[in-house]
């Protein structure tokens, strides 16, 4: 079969869509002239500056800190103050305690950017904060078409369709994907004219979610393989009758840290010639020479048929996206749910998106001063970390739940991950590693870690499944 293949069938879907004339149609609102031009100048730094630490620390209030230590519960309406970046330690000295933030996805610490906040503001105060609808109806303007070709032009795809969350992009490719072999025979497919989805057994949630849905669907077949196993995918791949074959991982796994082998999935698309999907949250602005991600540091961007995204992490905003060529583009928003019945990202956060896209490519130094970081924290603990993702299995909820207070005692906010999100006796405490942190601040974490675990005997990562 020739790697072109899906190409031609998403021709043919789109055909029969406008056959039906049900293709939809995305006619971006223009807004005012002072929408900034693509390659408008950004100011961009070369060095950490002030606010750089509001992404990476915070101040709570004594209540709050007493509650979180307890692991009591909360209702959400407590009047307990947060604040960020020591902005109120001048109020009541002693009434708030500082906290270094090691759990959150905020890489790069662009949320708290001044190109980012301005370019919100801005757009706020000149067209409030909308959206005014799903954006087939009227909630897509020029601000998010500005959007979709930064991020087009970051993966080196021909298009990109914008979505409001990470997850939705997820679930709507996932449907739009497995309503190809519907579309083709124009009735329920039968079994080998179903798309056959193959997905590492530690993909993100809203991956193994969509593809349940298509399943349920009756236009999918789902194969699970090994975490990273690919071997186990090539026996899969080649004992598979069905022609069409989609094999979807996350390029950076967000509980465990590791990236999925690449270049080894590269080749066996070349051999088995499925479409290759990845989901690119963790590494997207963080990875590569531009911030292209996973497919850009190991040099297999031209292998990557699908690049799906969030704005919500590395790029400190909102939102998230489905890199493509213009076909799946037509095919994913005329039949993807979750993008259709969804109301539009808001045009504040598609300026501010829009801003952090551009800052995140020039400031390049901040990509290295993670590196810099993950380098730092293998020297200081003796831990082969591949990634700025470090997940330490501890193995009871007991035993990371007393870990966690005991940071949290000593001044650093690191969530235990329990179950469901992990498997039973692999609890762990995930920690994340910020372009705003110091190499103190990495110190005194290590220092903190050897007290309430023991580093000798601490598991990386684990490869179980759920």
């Amino acid at each position: 079969m020739e790697l072109n293949g899906w190409e031609m069938w998403v021709g043919e879907a789109i055909a029969k869509l406008h056959s039906l004339q049900i293709l939809r149609s995305l006619r971006p609102i223009l807004q005012s002239a002072s929408i900034p031009n693509p390659d408008h100048q950004f100011q961009v730094f070369d060095a950490p500056n002030q606010w750089d630490r509001a992404s990476v620390e915070l101040l709570i209030s004594q209540s709050t800190f007493q509650k979180w230590l307890h692991n009591l519960p909360s209702s959400g309406d407590d009047n307990d103050v947060v604040c960020e970046n020591g902005k109120a330690a001048d109020k009541a000295d002693g009434e708030f305690k500082k906290l270094i933030v090691f759990s959150g996805n905020d890489y790069l610490g662009l949320s708290s950017h001044p190109m980012v906040r301005d370019a919100a503001i801005k757009a706020a105060q000149e067209h409030g904060m909308g959206p005014r609808g799903s954006a087939l109806i009227c909630g897509y303007t020029s601000y998010h078409r500005l959007l979709e070709s930064s991020l087009a032009n970051l993966k080196r795809k021909e298009d990109c369709l914008l979505c409001p969350t990470g997850f939705s992009a997820n679930m709507a490719f996932m449907t739009a994907v497995g309503n190809i072999g519907r579309l083709m025979a124009g009735r329920k497919p039968s079994k080998d004219e179903r798309i056959a989805i193959f997905s590492d057994s530690l993909n993100h949630a809203s991956i193994i979610d969509g593809i349940r849905l298509a399943e349920k669907q009756g236009n999918a077949v789902a194969f699970v393989y090994r975490h990273c196993d690919m071997y186990h995918l090539d026996e899969l791949l080649s004992n598979c009758p069905m022609e069409k074959k989609v094999v979807v991982t996350d390029s950076l796994f967000s509980m465990d840290g590791d990236f999925a082998p690449m270049v080894e999935l590269a080749k066996l698309r070349k051999k088995h010639g499925f479409l290759f999907v990845i989901d690119d949250a963790h590494s997207t602005f963080v990875c590569g020479q531009n911030g292209g991600g996973a497919a850009e540091m190991f040099d297999c961007e031209d292998a990557v048929d699908i690049s799906i995204g969030t704005l919500s992490k590395a790029a400190g905003c909102h939102g998230g996206f489905i890199a493509c060529s213009k076909k799946w583009k037509l095919l994913i928003q005329s039949t993807g749910r979750a993008f259709i019945f969804s109301t539009s990202t808001p045009v504040p956060v598609a300026a501010a998106a829009h801003a952090s896209v551009i800052v995140a490519k020039k400031e390049a130094w901040r990509r290295t001063a993670i590196q810099q970081r993950v380098q730092e924290f293998r020297v200081l603990t003796g831990f082969p970390v591949e990634s700025h993702i470090i997940s330490f299995v501890v193995g009871s909820e007991e035993k990371a739940l007393k870990a966690s207070r005991h940071l949290l005692k000593s001044g650093f906010h690191i969530t235990a991950i329990r179950p469901p999100t992990v498997a039973p006796n692999s609890c762990r405490l995930r920690i994340t590693l910020s372009a705003a942190h110091t190499t103190d601040d990495l110190t005194k974490l290590r220092n903190a870690l050897a007290e309430c675990v023991d580093l000798n005997q601490i598991q990386l990562f684990t490869c179980s499944k759920l």
